[in-house]
């Protein structure tokens, strides 16, 4: 049997899996080389990047398990691997403390201006411009998985009224209003003040928030998007903005990264981009090997797996405590 590492490893992690691996075969392939390598995996821990030919690799039978190194699945879902017996996971929930702590990040620099701040630093003048406020705002996030309960769980110092949506039925935890169904959309949109998308990307969330939900929110409200950019209709938030319905806009993801030279999203007022970096951590490889080690631990035992993913929706239900 052979395991196919796609994630940046160093030795240390390899020799690391190794050792859970026991008589598994352990291989670190380059992103370039996985559309080979994965015709020779059993199994497979990773983030494919480039073209696969999903098709070929599943009819030759032999990949069983597929465990993602990103929370999101879009890369490897097939509609082949869906319609396979390959089981997949998510890495959900391993990176949730970088990515909610980008999204504060992001929330406070658009709420207190930081960008224009800044702009002004360059130019020598000293002017204070108008700030807002996080306290006391209503807060709706838009996908209660592990990255929108982490995001919750840091907001909830700040004394916001939160209301999340979400695929799965689910009790809300004590510092969140309420988690409403994936229908309850336009009422969580009609009511926040600031929106965070912590949505996976499947065909039924692309292009979920286009203009008609961005007109539900209310005037001078903001949006906040760390999940991916396909999820959001880039032109609808740049109008958004450019009317001033929305007073502010921050975004870790685009639709294609880099955004084009000619994207209307360099010049959006308002708006603050960063370059799909919330998840980036200075333990983050440490942390998904741990993760693997744990799951490859469990799949040996067979044992349930950690972040099985329901591959109709695409994407793991809650987790157990």
């Amino acid at each position: 049997m052979r395991l196919v590492l796609g994630y940046p490893v160093e030795s240390h992690h390899v020799e690391r899996i190794r050792q859970v691996a026991g008589e598994i075969d352990v291989a670190a392939a380059r992103q370039e080389d996985l559309p080979r390598e994965l015709l020779d995996a059993d199994l497979f821990c990773g983030h494919v990047k480039i073209p696969v030919d999903w098709e070929r690799i599943v009819s030759s039978g032999r990949l069983r398990w597929i465990q993602s190194s990103a929370a999101g699945l879009d890369h490897c879902m097939h509609p082949a691997v869906i319609e396979s017996d390959i089981v997949v996971c998510s890495a959900s929930g391993v990176l949730s403390d970088q990515v909610a702590e980008h999204t504060l990040a992001l929330l406070g620099s658009i709420l207190r201006r930081l960008p224009a701040f800044h702009e002004a630093q360059q130019r020598r003048t000293f002017v204070r411009q108008p700030t807002d406020d996080l306290h006391g705002k209503r807060v709706g996030i838009v996908g209660f998985g592990g990255v929108g309960r982490r995001v919750a769980e840091l907001l909830a110092p700040y004394r916001v009224e939160i209301v999340a949506t979400d695929y799965f039925s689910q009790p809300a935890p004590s510092h969140v209003e309420a988690v409403w169904s994936a229908d309850a959309l336009p009422d969580l949109l009609q009511r926040s003040e600031i929106v965070i998308l912590c949505v996976p990307l499947t065909e039924e969330t692309r292009e979920m928030i286009g203009e008609r939900q961005l007109a539900l929110m209310p005037a001078g409200s903001m949006l906040v998007n760390v999940c991916r950019g396909d999820v959001l209709v880039e032109s609808a938030l740049v109008d958004a903005l450019k009317q001033d319905h929305l007073a502010g806009a921050a975004i870790d993801v685009a639709c294609e990264e880099p955004p084009s030279a000619d994207s209307p999203l360099w010049n959006a007022p308002r708006l603050v981009m960063t370059p799909h970096v919330a998840g980036q951590s200075s333990v983050r490889i440490d942390q998904m090997t741990d993760f693997l080690c744990d799951n490859l631990r469990r799949y040996q035992k067979n044992q349930p797996l950690r972040n099985l993913v329901d591959k109709r929706l695409g994407f793991p239900p809650p987790q157990k405590p």
